[in-house]
């Protein structure tokens, strides 16, 4: 990273990221702050996250839907680049359908705006395996094809990557984006994610030995471990911007494995470990979803690839959540 490292500071970026105490968000704000310091790097969120975090570098209070704030902030800091990453989740937007579409779609157009008037250079927008539908493709999903999603979540998303388009095609705006598939780190607990079962069953598995799985055995789905996410996130942002040939979003992809696979994964490190099952509302969103994700066209334009499986990411996670909770 050495190379990349004495690139972003001959930029001089000053970085503004919105959604900055969310699962991704936070660690996305500490790795950019190793690159590129941490008074480069402003955090922001709706209200302040755990105090270590906020402390460690600026900090803003950001209704990531209110434009006044963010182009005070923007001008205040002269920021050059926004990681838009506030968002309200699959599960947790099916409850609050206007809320979750006037949050992920209004955040987005305003800073889409700010980057047309020159207020910012360049934008990053999380989109998700989420905008494919019941008739996309779930083996190999291409990066084009039919999308039709059942979410408002994923509606969300797949209009958002049209507007993305929109703004690089019409104004020039440089604004790159990622489908994540479901993230799974030890830092932050799950915030309201179909895929977020991935999550707290490590959790569970460590505290309680059990664990009630809300999607059947053999869901299978798209996953990858926050560190192989968070260097992807930034080496889109590294590329060139000739490199970058996909302005709607790319895919992205890592593991595919079902809950039962990650169980028999776990019990080879704690025999244990039980998990039953009892699927709700979250199946109907897991089965619109795509079980393996093609992602060769972000592997050709600007070489990505990931590092963890299910084998090295259960590893790293039991070992970290153990010894987080050793330390409190």
């Amino acid at each position: 990273m050495q190379q990349s490292e004495n690139i972003y500071l001959q930029m001089a970026e000053t970085i503004l990221i919105l959604g900055a105490c969310g699962q991704i968000g936070t660690e996305l704000t500490q790795s950019l702050r190793l690159i590129h310091g941490n008074e480069n790097v402003i955090a922001s969120d709706i209200r302040y996250g755990e105090d270590s975090f906020v402390k460690e570098g600026p900090f803003e209070i950001i209704d990531a839907t209110d434009r006044d704030t963010i182009l005070a902030v923007i001008k205040k800091y002269e920021i050059t680049q926004v990681y838009l990453m506030a968002a309200m989740l699959s599960a947790t937007a099916e409850k609050y359908p206007q809320k979750a579409w006037e949050l992920n779609m209004n955040s987005l157009l305003i800073i889409l705006e700010l980057a047309r008037e020159k207020h910012i250079q360049t934008i990053y927008w999380p989109s998700s395996i989420a905008v494919f539908g019941p008739a996309s493709p779930k083996i190999n999903t291409p990066q084009d094809t039919i999308m039709n999603p059942t979410t408002v979540y994923g509606m969300s998303k797949l209009a958002g990557e049209h507007w993305c388009n929109y703004y690089h095609e019409k104004f020039g705006v440089d604004v790159r984006s990622l489908r994540y598939p479901g993230i799974i780190s030890w830092k932050t607990k799950p915030g309201g994610g179909t895929t977020d079962y991935a999550v707290d069953i490590y959790f569970k598995a460590i505290e309680d030995g059990k664990y009630e799985c809300f999607l059947g055995k053999d869901t299978q789905l798209p996953m990858m471990y926050m560190k192989d996410a968070i260097d992807a996130t930034i080496q889109i942002m590294e590329a060139n911007p000739s490199d970058i040939k996909v302005r709607t979003s790319y895919n992205l992809a890592a593991i595919s494995f079902t809950p039962e696979q990650i169980t028999s994964e776990i019990k080879k490190h704690i025999s244990e470990f039980e998990i039953t099952y009892a699927p709700d509302f979250r199946q109907d969103i897991a089965n619109s979803w795509p079980q393996i994700i093609d992602d060769s066209k972000a592997r050709t334009d600007w070489n990505w690839s990931h590092e963890f499986d299910l084998e090295s990411m259960t590893k790293e996670m039991l070992k970290n959540i153990q010894s987080s909770m050793m330390s409190m």
